[in-house]
């Protein structure tokens, strides 16, 4: 047996990814965290979504490709708070150690 075992991860034979997207837009004091905190949720992500100090909200989440990716389209969508005018994502491998889903 090989250490190809290990390198499996545990979402159910889905490819897991870690998301990090960077929300512009008139993200802040509408709701907004809890709404991405929500979504993430129902999709079965882990991970948090934290305000920053220039008005941007920094969604960090992990879990199924698919899953990550139809968190994206929500972000992208007009059915959240406030107003997105432009997410500006990236993708990495998934850390360990990472659970539920906070607002920061």
């Amino acid at each position: 047996m090989t250490d190809d075992a290990d390198s499996t991860d545990r979402t159910d034979g889905h490819d897991a990814v870690r998301l990090t997207a960077y929300v512009h837009g008139h993200v802040q004091g509408v709701g907004f965290r809890w709404w991405t905190r929500s979504r993430a949720l129902e999709l079965g992500l882990v991970g948090y979504a934290a305000n920053q100090p220039d008005g941007r909200v920094r969604v960090v989440a992990q879990g199924p490709d698919e899953a990550v990716r139809a968190l994206v389209a929500l972000l992208r969508s007009d059915a959240t708070p406030g107003r997105v005018d432009l997410v500006v994502d990236s993708y990495d491998a998934p850390r360990a150690g990472v659970t539920g889903f906070v607002e920061k």
